[in-house]
């Protein structure tokens, strides 16, 4: 009777501390920096912002939608003078789609998203927009968490394959991001 106690004590140890690892948030709430690899643009890479919104519908699969913003504006420098040498270039995303998370690591937080959406660019010079243009956009890629607390994950890395459709053609882009995660709800 004492090694069937014991086993049993053992065994639901073991399932309430795997359910308190398993608690999945019900919303999080991401920001950080991004780059993205730009191949149309003057500079090839753009600098900015990324943020995403999940809402977590199980353990495994949430909505998301992500929105991303990214900024350059080219220029040469002469004996410290930085004298704008192109066009500054602004783009735009929001996009919404599944996301699908593995729980099961404990300290690490996999995942991976295939979103859809809308991009907006422009283009100008001094401060004068001369190029405003809108498009459908996808991204596909994922990334990986690392909860700091109940509250609080690091996003290590997102790496994501961004595809737009400008002038009816395709472009084939890269974007990075890292940052925090705040995670609400149990």
């Amino acid at each position: 009777m004492g090694k069937v106690t014991c086993v049993t004590m053992v065994v639901l140890l073991l399932v309430s501390a795997s359910t308190f690892a398993a608690e999945v948030p019900k919303a999080e709430v991401f920001g950080g920096y991004s780059m993205s690899r730009m191949p149309s643009s003057w500079t090839n890479n753009l600098n900015g912002w990324n943020a995403s919104v999940a809402g977590n519908l199980n353990s495994w699969f949430g909505l998301a939608g992500d929105f991303s913003g990214y900024y350059a504006s080219p220029e040469i420098s002469i004996s410290s003078l930085n004298i704008p040498i192109g066009p500054e270039q602004s783009q735009y995303m929001y996009l919404l789609g599944p996301q699908f998370s593995y729980r099961g690591f404990g300290r690490v937080v996999p995942f991976t998203h295939v979103l859809v959406g809308r991009v907006h660019a422009s283009s100008g010079l001094f401060g004068f927009n001369y190029s405003n243009s809108s498009a459908f956009a996808a991204a596909v890629g994922g990334g990986l968490d690392i909860p700091l607390s109940k509250m609080i994950a690091i996003r290590a890395i997102q790496a994501d394959y961004l595809m737009t459709r400008f002038d009816q053609a395709g472009q084939n882009n890269a974007r990075l991001s890292a940052g925090i995660v705040f995670r609400f709800g149990n």
